[in-house]
């Protein structure tokens, strides 16, 4: 497997948590830690794709033992500034191959970060390593979008997915090769920014046979944190897959 670039540098860590913002308001944080320290239960937690700790810090606090896997240094860097941090160990890897010590009770991946493992073989080996880590009885839970090729008109790739004030997002999407990449344009300090970043979307059916030949097997779905359920509408879904005891 080649060295995966990091497109989440100093540059993209420096503002990360505020241009992320919403992601941190409670009525969408709170249900995503309570998901997942009720999965935890007593045992211990692994998370793909740490980051800057927007989940882990808080699963921590509940008295969930919380593991880190993350390719950007800066983007651990930022996590180890803030309190309660000093209880979380993070590896520096690739979280499709990295490993780290030890059996978990949970593995999680929030945030559609799976996609941005930007081919089919290397999701696939993310679901390999994240049931390696896995104790028998073990979950493995995924958050991610589902691809919003309804909205985009014949012939057209792109659909605008934010538009503030001082911020705007388009995917521009690769059908054919199940791609897209995500434009963001900020403005900063009266200046115009313009950053992208690759992925590769997933279909929830798709994610099942990848976790079949991981050897998991898909034990719930919902539209969101809140257990809503999940239909042809939902624009996003949680999925739970579980290693055989």
């Amino acid at each position: 497997m080649q060295e995966r670039p990091n497109y989440f540098d100093e540059r993209v860590a420096a503002n990360y948590d505020q241009s992320s913002a919403p992601m941190f308001a409670p009525e969408v944080l709170d249900p995503t830690v309570d998901f997942l320290a009720a999965l935890a239960g007593d045992g211990r937690a692994l998370e793909l794709g740490i980051g800057s700790g927007r989940v882990a810090l808080p699963l921590a606090a509940r008295g969930v033992p919380v593991h880190g896997i993350e390719l950007s240094r800066a983007m651990a860097q930022r996590l180890r500034e803030k309190p309660g941090a000093e209880g979380i160990e993070v590896t520096i890897g690739d979280f499709a191959t990295a490993k780290s010590e030890g059996a978990f009770r949970l593995a999680y991946l929030v945030f559609n970060t799976i996609s941005n493992l930007t081919t089919q073989d290397d999701q696939v080996a993310c679901f390999r390593n994240a049931a390696s880590h896995l104790e028998p009885g073990g979950v493995f839970v995924i958050e991610l979008f589902v691809p919003a090729l309804r909205q985009l008109p014949l012939g057209e790739r792109g659909v605008v997915f934010r538009l503030d004030e001082d911020r705007w997002g388009i995917d521009e999407y690769d059908v054919a090769n199940q791609g897209l990449v995500s434009h963001h344009f900020l403005e900063v300090d009266g200046a115009l920014e313009h950053r992208s970043a690759p992925f590769r979307y997933i279909w929830p059916a798709e994610l099942d046979l990848m976790a079949q030949l991981a050897g998991l097997r898909l034990r719930e779905r919902w539209a969101n944190w809140n257990r809503e359920p999940f239909t042809s509408e939902s624009r996003s879904h949680i999925s739970v897959y579980e290693k055989p005891a």
